[in-house]
């Protein structure tokens, strides 16, 4: 694609970015045939070949509107597109460039930036998230069906960590709303990690990664939050961890991208590298322990099988065109004897997405309606993800058990 962006900007680092970017699209379309908003809407400027269109238009010094603003808006940044786009264009990137620059330019209304800024404050905090659920669930019968669904059924019992101490030892993100929407997944993971000698280490001082702030286009204070999490992490490093575990494929997907955001950063660039290089999905972890893995793990769980239990696994964006991890969990839940359904646009985002379901929720409605009729058309005793946000979405639509791949392992072996 041509482009013809000012001097100026292309001095910065995101306008050579994004120029680079730009100018790798060759207006193909292939992006528009897995785009769920443009399935959805049907209209160009809500593919990601038109908001391309859109942010070439302001870099090259056209004056952002709110209808900009509202097809920028509007994209779940599930980057689909990316791996369908065959001239490996970074889409992703460059619609949080776009989004920044409008966000500076376009004042939102007054509603609109209250509940921003209240997302942020809230999911970002623990102890006051944990202390609205805890309201929430009091009074859920007079809440809106929307916001119903968002309050979780309270887990029958908790697991407990475990206590036991190995030579290797390896890092955890807890993360935002993990703890308190669905606690046995860490537990359940750090369960695992015993069963392979490792121990998991949780880091009080880390509970962000950094995407909740950052995809509200407060990029500022989200490199804030990541520079925090790497002066928690940086002494355990040097102490010998061997990895950062992550169980939220959102958060994976935010944390493997810190070396790029902090790449100019004199003082964390080559910390950021670092950490973002050690960072793994678990069942990345899982893979690299195989062998053991089969021996403790996924050859007792197929033995203990009481019939073939049928399992419908929905592959987060995140981990399937945000970190191009596909097909491992699929394998290990064969591996341990499941059987797994066939999901129709498997490749297609469940309306979750970070905070998109509480900004879009006409539209992640729709995503997440079309996500449960596919996913159980196959009738599948459980359905399982891999990242909380997808996992929250997913129960305020099925009455399908639905759960973390860690907890179903954990669980089958208790």
């Amino acid at each position: 694609m041509k482009t013809n962006l000012d001097a100026t900007t292309l001095e910065t680092r995101e306008g050579k970015e994004a120029n680079d970017i730009l100018r790798s699209c060759v207006h193909c379309g292939f992006c528009t045939a897995t785009c769920p908003t443009y399935q959805l809407l049907g209209d160009e400027l809500d593919s990601p070949r038109g908001r391309i269109y859109l942010i070439k238009e302001l870099l090259e010094g056209k004056k952002p509107t709110e209808a900009t603003q509202l097809h920028l808006d509007r994209c779940l940044t599930c980057r689909s597109c990316e791996t369908t786009c065959p001239s490996g264009v970074q889409y992703g990137r460059l619609i949080d460039i776009g989004r920044n620059i409008v966000e500076k330019t376009v004042k939102r209304s007054l509603g609109e930036r209250i509940k921003r800024h209240a997302l942020e404050k809230v999911i970002t905090k623990r102890t006051v998230f944990r202390s609205l659920i805890a309201a929430g669930k009091v009074v859920k019968p007079a809440l809106p069906k929307a916001l119903q669904k968002k309050i979780p059924t309270p887990q029958k019992t908790v697991m407990k960590w475990p206590q036991s101490t190995h030579s290797r030892k390896m890092l955890f993100l807890d993360g935002c709303v993990q703890p308190v929407l669905a606690p046995n997944i860490n537990i359940s993971t750090a369960q695992l990690l015993d069963r392979l000698e490792i121990t998991l280490i949780p880091t009080s001082q880390v509970s962000c990664c950094g995407a909740v702030t950052y995809h509200l286009n407060k990029q500022t204070e989200s490199l804030v939050f990541i520079k925090q999490n790497i002066d928690a992490w940086w002494p355990l490093i040097e102490t010998g961890a061997e990895a950062i575990v992550i169980t939220a494929s959102g958060c994976g997907t935010m944390i493997k991208e810190y070396g790029h955001l902090l790449v100019d950063d004199p003082i964390y660039a080559e910390k950021a590298k670092i950490i973002s290089e050690m960072t793994k999905d678990l069942c990345e972890v899982f893979t690299d322990e195989l062998t053991t893995l089969k021996t403790k793990v996924l050859e007792p769980i197929k033995r203990k099988q009481n019939g073939i239990r049928r399992v419908a696994f929905h592959a987060p964006c995140s981990l399937q065109h945000g970190q191009q991890i596909k097909g491992v969990v699929e394998t290990l839940l064969i591996d341990a004897g499941y059987t797994l359904t066939t999901i129709e646009d498997s490749h297609l985002c469940c309306g979750s997405a970070g905070t998109y379901s509480l900004l879009q929720p006409e539209l992640s409605e729709k995503l997440l309606d079309s996500k449960i009729e596919n996913i159980e058309r196959e009738h599948p005793d459980f359905i399982v993800t891999a990242n909380i946000g997808c996992l929250t979405q997913l129960q305020g639509g099925t009455k399908t058990r639905v759960l973390h791949w860690a907890e179903l392992l954990e669980e089958a072996l208790a």
